[in-house]
């Protein structure tokens, strides 16, 4: 399991819920330490950010001792600046195994692409990040999976390049918690009389990464568009989780084209788990 967790909160309804309703089982499930991070930001504060920081201290402070009193270890911390690059660095700082960032309604996914938080930080940052996607329901808020029950059924995309790896490995560190998950390749390439042969060598290579995690895996091979495929697979072997692998890539060019990545983030209901690839 992800044992050192960074939660970057801005003390808003949807991060108050998720810090109280979603972190605790989390730590029932094996994490181990709890750093929560409040970002003070410079470009909206300006001048009135340093008179800020104390109070923000005593406010985190007061949410600190609550998770306490449940027996989670936490440490506390605010910072001023830009919100996505501290986040990115206080993530270094402490060698963080994930970030977890929450977010509630369709406005907030059409941001991706106008420079949210939650966007900038997953260009920024080089560690995992787990984006909790909640709807509002009443006056409250709800996931389409139980916490609990987050990395028991997860989708895993691969594309089998070097990032592959890379979210092989992140998926390593729940793997005892996986009942039976999915491996998922979409042949997107090649020309049409390799399309045979490229899908049986995709079967293959999806059959090595499994025995190779050592955990119970469907092995799907799809054809076409890797973000319908990711998203399409997700809802019909009912998924707890989406995890990806999230490339470098220009600002500019990920405004025009979009990536398979920020496709599924907008596009998905579920929560997604995002691996930086650099």
């Amino acid at each position: 399991m992800f044992e050192k967790i960074l939660y970057p909160t801005d003390f808003s309804d949807v991060s108050l819920h998720a810090l109280h309703n979603c972190l605790p089982d989390l730590f029932e499930l094996g994490a181990k330490e709890l750093h929560l991070l409040h970002v003070i930001d410079i470009t909206v504060a300006e001048l009135q950010a340093f008179e800020l920081e104390e109070i923000y201290k005593n406010k985190l402070e007061e949410l600190a001792k609550t998770l306490r009193e449940k027996g989670i270890d936490v440490k506390t911390s605010v910072r001023i600046g830009i919100p996505s690059l501290e986040i990115a660095e206080e993530a270094e700082s402490i060698g963080a195994d994930l970030i977890i960032s929450p977010s509630v309604g369709e406005n907030v996914w059409r941001q991706m692409f106008l420079g949210s938080t939650a966007s900038n930080l997953v260009r920024a940052t080089r560690r995992p990040v787990l984006l909790l996607k909640y709807s509002k329901k009443d006056d409250s808020f709800e996931l389409p999976v139980k916490c609990s029950e987050l990395f028991q059924r997860p989708l895993v995309a691969l594309d089998f390049s070097e990032c592959s790896e890379k979210i092989t490995n992140a998926v390593a560190k729940f793997r005892e918690l996986i009942e039976k998950g999915i491996l998922l390749h979409s042949v997107d390439y090649g020309k049409i009389d390799e399309l045979e042969s490229n899908i049986e060598a995709a079967k293959k290579r999806l059959e090595e990464i499994a025995e190779k995690l050592g955990v119970e895996f469907e092995k799907e091979v799809m054809v076409g568009t890797a973000s319908q495929a990711i998203i399409g697979t997700a809802l019909a072997k009912k998924a707890t989780l989406i995890v990806i692998g999230k490339k470098g890539r220009s600002i500019i060019k990920e405004l025009i084209l979009g990536s398979t990545a920020e496709r599924v983030i907008r596009d998905s209901k579920l929560p997604v788990l995002l691996v930086p690839c650099e």
